[in-house]
């Protein structure tokens, strides 16, 4: 048995789609756990791009099983769209499986996630509005709709009444379109469309799974978004709906705790985050703007501006510890080629009061001034590096004070979009 979680460890958008496609070669399933398509991975496989939102990145390696997990939840329309897309550009969806237990987002869902925001207001949280929390919300209220009710039909439309009863009455007061007459037979002829095309993608995956641990089969769990925006250890109440820590893709998948071997942190040479809530070492103004064009930092779901700014390692050891990481992954050191110096956050200072440690509450981070550790760059291109010692001198000492800082071993650096840019100095297999 061979398994290893790959999680984010800062805010998301670290780099995971292009790991975990890199290492499913090595892998006989990949397994996407939580979230929904507000998680986007790009993917760049010969120089082409590739933007996945609930297929798992192992979908380019045909003899990889990919399993979509009970702990996601499904825009049908997307899904669908990216088979075909996939299909399209000659790629195998063969060996795709979603699970019977995973929810499907409604259209009401996305009414409701406008109008939640909008009655936010300054205090909003920089939702994607893609339907993902009002999903989990009917989720935890157990009025959620699941795949298995979709193929059995007659569940569907019951569960749909019951839903619209309660959705329409809250829209009718807020002065919103109400989902009733044609709207909704067009409604149900949609997702009669859909249950034909999803069908054969469905199945029983928790007794999969777990089979193929007890094959001694190598699996690799995809995470989603990044720890800082898990539901519970994040930035609450600026985070996702689903619990993005290597625990939530135990529980998104229907497999013990005990059967995970490895837990890789994906984190930024640097860091960004989308949305609101405190980022203490953002980059503003010309240095941000910067940073930002050379990264490339905008968003593959929405295609809005990242915010940047300096690697935290107060922030990614937080994270090692919420998720028991074993090892880290550096991406996107290229990006800081041409910088003649690099800061490292290595610490917070909080009215005179140096904190090693992560605020626990929003309104003390929001008072945290970081503590910087100013580094020499190298100013060389590290794109074409594939073994640790080809890198600059000055980019080693980076990597490995970012290792002492975090506290784990770097076992991988990647240097480049493509799945080949990637200096790996320990196995994950």
């Amino acid at each position: 048995m061979a398994s290893l979680i790959v999680v984010g460890s800062q805010w998301g958008d670290e780099g995971k789609g292009k790991i975990t496609d890199y290492l499913a070669s090595q892998a006989d399933m990949v397994l996407r756990c939580q979230g929904g398509s507000n998680a986007g991975h790009t993917i760049v496989v010969n120089g082409k791009k590739h933007a996945l939102h609930l297929v798992p990145s192992g979908i380019f390696n045909p003899d990889t099983i990919c399993v979509v997990g009970n702990g996601v939840v499904l825009d049908l329309g997307i899904v669908l769209l990216e088979i075909k897309k996939l299909q399209e550009q000659g790629i195998s969806t063969k060996n795709l499986v979603i699970s019977e237990k995973a929810h499907i987002i409604m259209p009401y869902h996305f009414t409701m996630d406008d109008y939640q925001e909008s009655l936010k207001g300054d205090k909003k949280i920089g939702t994607t509005r893609r339907g993902i929390g009002p999903a989990y919300m009917d989720k935890v209220a157990r009025q959620g709709i699941r795949l298995m009710d979709l193929l059995a039909w007659q569940p569907f439309l019951e569960k749909l009444d019951y839903n619209l009863n309660e959705k329409n009455e809250i829209f009718r007061r807020a002065g919103l379109p109400v989902i009733e007459g044609e709207i909704k037979e067009r409604l149900i002829a949609d997702f009669a469309v859909y249950r034909e095309q999803i069908t054969p993608y469905v199945g029983e995956t928790i007794y999969l799974v777990n089979e193929a641990l007890e094959a001694g089969q190598k699996l690799l769990f995809e995470g989603a978004q990044g720890s800082m925006l898990d539901l519970d250890h994040g930035t609450y109440p600026f985070v996702t709906s689903s619990n993005t820590v290597a625990a939530g893709s135990c529980s998104g998948v229907g497999i013990g705790p005990t059967r995970i071997d490895k837990i890789l942190g994906i984190a930024k040479a640097y860091s960004t985050r989308v949305g609101e809530g405190p980022f203490p070492t953002e980059l503003t103004g010309e240095a941000g703007d910067n940073l930002r064009n050379l990264g490339n930092e905008f968003g593959v779901t929405t295609g809005r501006s990242r915010r940047v700014g300096w690697f935290d390692s107060v922030v990614v050891r937080y994270s090692a510890l919420v998720n028991g990481m074993t090892h880290l992954c550096v991406t996107k050191l290229d990006i800081l080629d041409t910088l003649p110096e690099i800061k490292i956050c290595t610490g917070y200072s909080r009215t005179g009061v140096i904190l090693k440690k992560m605020p626990s509450t929003l309104e003390e981070l929001a008072k945290c001034k970081p503590i910087y550790e100013t580094m020499p760059g190298w100013l060389a291109d590290t794109s074409g590096c594939r073994r640790f010692e080809d890198l600059p001198e000055n980019a080693q000492k980076y990597i490995l004070r970012l290792e002492e800082l975090c506290g784990l071993p770097v076992a991988m650096v990647a240097v480049g979009a493509d799945r080949e840019q990637i200096i790996v100095r320990q196995s994950m297999f």
